[in-house]
Parts: structure tokens; sequence; C-alpha cells
């Protein structure tokens, strides 16, 4: 059979199931967001500990960075989903998600943003000058209460460009949870185009998906390029 893209029907089909689309769209964009929320979480005392830490826990926190940062995602994701003791919690209906295969993927994506993020806000923290975190422990504050308060809500506004590419770098990475069964939306659209007789939606299912890659995508860009403006750190004049 003659293989033709974009057909009429084909995108009629596609219509018809905008609603599976949609859910498989919700899955990826609650995946993006707890994974980048563990990689903050995880990310900035990975970093500080790479500032300010040393000896033993400095250099963990390193060696387990490079490995991370080292591992192809789709091996964290399958070595997590199957080697971790997570527990079977059912499925969330509204989505249809497994949600053991949730959380193996968002452990598995989430540490290996932190491993990134981490670099991030290293960066950040080395940018800022020494002399306000001598400042600061010269008014009694603690190295960790200085972070805290004077190096963190620096570092965070600073490190805005650096979280834009992490962001579409996760949002794609989402794609790999199909591994493990996850019903994100790369899962769904191929389940869409396997069905019988529907081989020729391919080209439709896989434009329109990548159609809402972008928007995803240049939407949030956006969004954080006006928070980075809107936060910048004002620069001296002399």
């Amino acid at each position: 059979m003659e293989f033709v893209p974009l057909q009429a029907g084909d995108w009629s089909f596609v219509a018809t199931n905008w609603w599976y689309l949609f859910l498989g769209t919700t899955v990826t964009i609650l995946l993006t967001v707890s994974s980048l929320s563990l990689g903050l979480l995880a990310g900035f005392p990975a970093g500080a500990i790479e500032v300010y830490g040393s000896g033993r826990l400095e250099a963990a926190v390193s060696t387990a960075g490079v490995i991370l940062r080292g591992t192809p995602i789709v091996a964290l994701i399958v070595l997590f989903y199957f080697g971790l003791p997570i527990p079977r919690l059912g499925t969330f209906p509204l989505v249809d998600v497994q949600l053991q295969a949730f959380v193996a993927a968002t452990l598995a994506l989430g540490l290996r943003s932190a491993a990134y993020q981490s670099q991030v806000f290293r960066g950040a923290i080395q940018s800022i000058g020494e002399g306000q975190m001598e400042a600061a422990r010269s008014l009694g504050m603690s190295q960790r209460a200085a972070i805290r308060h004077v190096i963190f809500p620096q570092a965070i506004r600073r490190s805005i460009p650096g979280f834009q590419n992490e962001f579409t770098i996760v949002l794609k990475d989402t794609s790999v949870a199909f591994a493990i069964g996850l019903a994100e939306l790369l899962t769904r659209a191929e389940r869409l185009y396997l069905q019988p007789g529907r081989d020729t939606a391919v080209m439709e299912v896989i434009v329109t998906i990548s159609a809402i890659y972008f928007v995803l995508t240049f939407a949030t860009n956006r969004a954080l390029d006006h928070l980075e403006d809107a936060y910048a750190i004002p620069e001296g004049n002399g």
C-alpha cells in the first residue's frame, strides 16, 4: 500500500481523539513539573555543597552528580522502575496513569535534573561576590542562614536562563517514560497510530504532538523570559 502523508481522513482521526491526546499532555505536564520540582529541591543544596562543602560530603555529592549526568535517562528510568522497592500504588483514574511508573519516572528525571541544576546553581553561587557571604557572617549569621537568606535569593534569580534550558530538556525527556509504559503524550500518540488500519496516520499524529511540545516549550520559555526581566538583579554603574 502506498503511504500518503497528511490525509484529511487521518486529520479527522486525530481530531476525534483530541481528548486522549489532551490527557497525555496533562501527564507530560505533571511529570515535567514534579521532576523539575524535585530537581530544584535537591539541586540547590547539591550546588551549595559543591561550593561551600568539603570532605566526604562534597565528594559524595560530586560523584553522585557525575554518575547521574553520565547515565542515559532511559537506563535510569528502567533501573528506578524495576530496581527500587516502589510499592504498587494503583492508578490515577482520570488520566489512566500507573502511579508506580509515575513515581519511578519522577525520581529518575528529577534526580538527573538535580545533577544538572546543581551545576547551574553552582555557577550562579560562584558569580556572587564572596564579600556578601563575609558580610552576612560578620552580622552574626551562620553559614547556613547566610546561604538561605543572602545567597539563595540571588542565585535563584541568576539561574533562570539555565533553568530555561533544563525545562526544555526535562520536558522532552518525559517521552522516554514510554519504556516503562507510562501513558504520557508520546506513548498515547504511538498507541493511536498502532491501531489496526491507522498506520497511515503516523505523520498526522507526530506533527500534532510535535506542535504540542513546541507550544509548551515556547510558552514556558517566554514566561521565564518575563520572570527574568522582572527579577533581574540591578547592576551597579561603578
